[in-house]
């Protein structure tokens, strides 16, 4: 937009520090320079981050003063969160320990990465925790988390905190107990844990899905029946994780993906106004995103932007699995999700740097 030349530099600068003066900013002055930062592709390690959440186990107990014992995965450049939108911490539970109930108004995911022995309860029911698991605990829902095994038990949390905190809408409460009365245990897997059936006598009418408990058994067997059935060109064999009552994502703001990217698979880039934290729970590749290549094994994080290109590579003889949270469910329902397809190059971006963290 060209500015009229009917006022001089003198009268024009008058204009501007009057509008300033009262907090009133010219669209056409500085635009898009004071919006949201950009989220640059970062990689943490497992063996850096692990040795790091055991410490943190010296240095504070989950009491009332200290809810939750948490290091959370600092994008740098993002004052809080991992993503605009997103926030993924890595969790430590001791044995013997029990972090006290309470709920807020941010969705959180338990994706569950080592130990034994450990549970969650939501709303009464005692979700027993094991590696691949994945426990939701949704807004404004009671939640503690207890250990009565022998090993420390570590998990990857993903809430909606930045997303919530900047639509101003954080509400906490604390149970009275540091734990919630136990009603049932297993009750929603039994009740929905089937998939396409449930109780024909019961009006679902919750805005999450009813299965707050989805066990890695029958997730790996429904990601190896895909395999054998169809892939994507873009995220090879990918499930995402529903809603057994409407088959749509298991939350409003946040859906999570299981996927198998198999031997010798490279995958073709794309791009989508969604964003994703990743957690390889199995095997190694490497993945091009912007053009950088970040190498990840067992263990490893990492964030891939919103409308970034990324794409996946398996050059080892074993499957690779990987897990992730997405904001995708908040993108759609707004009507702002697009995507499209890296078309040079035969879909592969050209590799122009590595990441070395």
């Amino acid at each position: 937009m060209a500015v009229k030349d009917s006022l001089n530099a003198g009268e024009l600068r008058d204009y501007y520090d009057s509008a300033d003066d009262i907090n009133l900013t010219p669209g056409w002055v500085d635009w898009g320079q004071h919006g949201a930062p950009e989220i640059e592709p970062f990689l943490w390690r497992w063996s850096q981050v692990e040795p790091l959440v055991l410490k943190s186990g010296e240095v504070v107990t989950p009491d009332r003063d200290v809810e939750r014992r948490t290091m959370r995965l600092a994008t740098p450049g993002l004052q809080r969160g991992t993503t605009h939108t997103l926030l993924a911490a890595l969790q430590l539970l001791l044995p013997g320990e029990c972090a006290p109930s309470h709920r807020h108004t941010p969705t959180a995911i338990r994706w569950i990465l080592t130990g034994e022995g450990a549970y969650t309860t939501v709303e009464g029911d005692k979700c027993a925790m094991e590696p691949g698991d994945l426990i939701l605990t949704p807004s404004w829902t009671w939640h503690d988390h207890t250990n009565e095994g022998s090993s420390p038990m570590i998990w990857l949390d993903g809430l909606d905190i930045p997303l919530v905190h900047y639509l101003k809408a954080t509400f906490f409460e604390q149970f009275p107990e540091d734990t919630q009365p136990v009603i049932s245990e297993g009750d929603s897997v039994r009740r929905y844990g089937a998939g396409s059936y449930r109780p024909a006598w019961e009006q679902v009418d919750v805005p999450y899905s009813p299965l707050l408990h989805y066990k890695w058994a029958k997730t790996n067997e429904a990601l190896q029946n895909l395999a054998g059935v169809n892939s994507s060109p873009f995220d090879d064999v990918a499930i995402e994780y529903s809603d057994p009552v409407t088959g749509g994502p298991v939350l409003k703001t946040m859906t999570c993906w299981i996927q198998m990217v198999r031997a010798g698979v490279h995958t073709k880039a794309h791009r989508h106004t969604a964003s994703k934290i990743y957690q390889v729970f199995r095997g190694e590749g490497y993945s091009v995103i912007d053009g950088k290549r970040f190498d990840w094994s067992q263990g490893d994080f990492f964030v891939v932007p919103s409308w970034a290109w990324h794409e996946h590579v398996n050059e080892s003889g074993e499957e690779a699995i990987l897990f992730s949270i997405q904001d995708t469910p908040i993108m759609k329902s707004l009507g702002l999700y697009r995507e499209e397809p890296y078309v040079e190059n035969a879909g592969n971006q050209p590799v122009t740097s590595r990441f070395e963290g």
